[in-house]
Parts: C-alpha cells; sequence; structure tokens
C-alpha cells in the first residue's frame, strides 16, 4: 500500500465527454483510467480510482470542460494499492 496526501479530488462530467483520453496521459497519480460504459453520446469516459491529488492536470488538458476540481480544507490522506 501507498500513502497519497490529497488537496482535493476530481468530478467528471461523463455526458461532456467525447473519449480523447487526454486527461488519462495528463495525470500525474495515474489515477484515470478509460471506463467500458458509453454516455448518450456513444464516448467512452475516464473513471477516477482512488488516489487523485486535486492536481487540476486533467482540468487543463481537457478540450471539452468535463473536469471540476474541489479543493479540501485540509488535505486527506488515503492509502492505495501501489
Amino acid at each position: 500500500m501507498t500513502t497519497i496526501t490529497s488537496r482535493g479530488t476530481v468530478r467528471i462530467d461523463t455526458e461532456a465527454c467525447k473519449g480523447c483520453e487526454l486527461c488519462i496521459t495528463a495525470c500525474p497519480p495515474r489515477v484515470l483510467t478509460m471506463g467500458g460504459d458509453l454516455n448518450r453520446a456513444g464516448f467512452h469516459s475516464p473513471l477516477l480510482e482512488p488516489g487523485c491529488t486535486g492536481c487540476a492536470a486533467c482540468l487543463f488538458v481537457c478540450p471539452d470542460f468535463c473536469f471540476e476540481v474541489y479543493r479540501y480544507d485540509q488535505p486527506v490522506v488515503t492509502e492505495v494499492a501501489s
């Protein structure tokens, strides 16, 4: 197990996603993976796995504005599989 200190997390608007996967490659903690379900437009969208640090890299690369970043008042410590 690895301990991650998180300053925040993200919310993904899966219906706005067009499946470009830019967020997945931009994610430093590698907690975004492409999901198998399709949205109403027929695109796969990313899934958020435990360990998000709230860095906002996904927000900055997303051409469809699918991400909202939320900051915690106090950092949260999470244990994730290595």
